[in-house]
């Protein structure tokens, strides 16, 4: 018999699979696109603010959205596998060293902003360089060669030159 434990990593696995969900913390700007019915016709309306909180918890994961919408503060708590979820977009990364930031539910303005996180790309890819490396290595020995061939080149005109000067 399977535990429910089970179920819902099975139910997940088979959501993640259908539908791509980024990854996201608190402090991060996101933008979530929920379903919305009206009558017959079905449309998608984006809530962007503020995750302020992360629940992770299997199937029952949830996360809270925060965003000030004509000068009062409105928060949101959407089930990270609901299919009421159309889309989860990440637009900025916040740097906050809390997991739940509810402080901000107190400040307003430039208090309640939180820094950007800025993350640092490489630009070679590990698997490239090593490549690279394996091609700069083939193509290195040849040009060895010849370097070692014209400073030998050199160093014959300059012992001969060296000689005739001693012959003066």
């Amino acid at each position: 018999m399977k535990n429910i434990e089970e179920i819902n990593k099975q139910a997940v696995k088979k959501i993640i699979e259908a539908r791509k969900i980024p990854e996201f913390a608190p402090g991060d700007t996101i933008k979530v696109g929920v379903k919305i019915l009206e009558g017959k016709r079905e449309r998608v309306q984006y809530y962007e603010g503020v995750c302020i909180a992360k629940k992770n918890r299997d199937i029952n994961s949830s996360f809270t959205v925060r965003k000030i919408s004509f000068g009062e503060g409105v928060e949101r708590t959407f089930a990270l596998y609901s299919p009421i979820l159309s889309s989860i977009k990440v637009v900025r990364s916040g740097k906050v060293r809390r997991a739940k930031l509810y402080y901000l539910r107190d400040r307003k303005g430039k208090s309640a902003r939180i820094a950007e996180k800025i993350k640092k790309k490489i630009g070679i890819d590990v698997s490239i360089k090593n490549e690279t490396q394996q091609d700069l290595t083939q193509t290195e020995s040849p040009k060895k060669s010849e370097v070692k061939a014209k400073t030998d080149e050199l160093a014959e005109k300059k012992s001969e030159t060296q000689k005739s000067k001693d012959k003066k």
